[in-house]
């Protein structure tokens, strides 16, 4: 399985940007997908997953109503819409993918992962 995340740039405060994530070398529908986010000296966190179907999804508090999940398994593709971009959400961004039907908040659970896109948001 390769994932390679794309979409990352800067943009201000207030505003939007998508980010992209494709998954290849494996059916795409098997597996569910998320997008952590990491910052220097942070761990990595758990920013959104979508299960494999794509009827379930969960957001991060910090990020709910602002960001959304989706995917279209046509094109092996992963997608986070980014609305209303603070500061505090600069970070390097994955994609992650697991086997299982549902997504998991933690990263230890995921073995396949993206090299990551940066995300910086100006004040």
């Amino acid at each position: 399985v390769q994932l390679q995340a794309s979409g990352g740039g800067l943009v201000q405060a207030g505003g939007s940007l998508r980010v992209s994530c494709v998954l290849s070398g494996r059916t795409f529908s098997s597996y569910s997908m998320a997008w952590f986010r990491q910052t220097p000296g942070k761990e990595r966190e758990f920013v959104s997953g979508i299960t494999r179907s794509g009827d379930g999804s969960a957001y991060a508090d910090s990020v709910k109503g602002r960001f959304s999940i989706s995917r279209d398994n046509t094109k092996n593709t992963v997608y986070l819409q980014m609305n209303s971009l603070k500061p505090e959400d600069t970070g390097v961004y994955y994609c992650a993918a697991s086997g299982s039907a549902y997504y998991y908040q933690t990263p230890s659970r995921y073995n396949h992962w993206g090299q990551g896109t940066q995300v910086t948001v100006s004040s």
